[in-house]
């Protein structure tokens, strides 16, 4: 999809960081953009910036189902279809194993995991019967390597490469999969680590 003039992407975390920048991108490059997270004011702002005929939005939490899949049909109803989806939301609580913060291990679970796997199910099935479509994947360095006070996060991102693969092989020949690996950016990522031994490492 190195041509998107006009194709239909929907970004999941989009009202900041990557995704914001994503939407940005896509728009300057002439595609039309459905984006979703939680902070309405955020993304009125964004759309309004990108312009109403090139971006729509709709309010979403990757951990609900039923918003990730209306944030789909959000999409295609105004614009026919969705041509790629960027599974983008994410959060990174990190913190050492004996801290026990159970509750933020459940939290990058449930987004990072769960989340990627809500917008895969929210589009699948549309992007078979139109027989072409992109799912992009974002895992992160710490997909492919882990660190102390990373093992939760780094686990949920090594899943987001194991599904990606997964996918990859069950639609090959119909849709194209791809997974990404950022490195450290200066986003508000960051700002959901509640541990603070963690930050030096930031």
């Amino acid at each position: 999809m190195r041509d998107i003039k006009d194709r239909v992407i929907l970004i999941t975390g989009a009202s900041s960081g990557f995704g914001m920048v994503t939407a940005k991108m896509c728009v300057d490059l002439g595609a039309k953009v459905i984006l979703g997270a939680r902070r309405q004011d955020r993304l009125e702002e964004l759309c309004a910036s990108l312009g109403s005929q090139n971006a729509i939005f709709k309010t979403s939490d990757v951990t609900n189902k039923k918003e990730v899949h209306d944030l789909a049909n959000h999409g295609i109803s105004t614009f026919g279809h969705i041509d790629a989806l960027v599974n983008n939301a994410g959060v990174m609580p990190l913190s050492l194993l004996e801290k026990g913060r159970t509750d933020e291990w459940d939290q990058m679970i449930d987004v990072n995991i769960k989340g990627v796997l809500y917008g895969i199910d929210a589009v699948y099935s549309h992007m078979l019967e139109r027989g072409n479509g992109q799912i992009i994947n974002v895992s992160s360095v710490a997909g492919k390597r882990v660190m102390p006070g990373s093992a939760v996060y780094s686990g949920t991102k090594f899943a987001v490469s194991a599904i990606s693969e997964g996918l990859r092989m069950e639609s090959a020949g119909k849709l194209q999969v791809t997974c990404i690996y950022p490195g450290a950016f200066q986003t508000e990522l960051g700002s959901s680590i509640k541990d603070e031994s963690m930050l030096e490492f930031l």
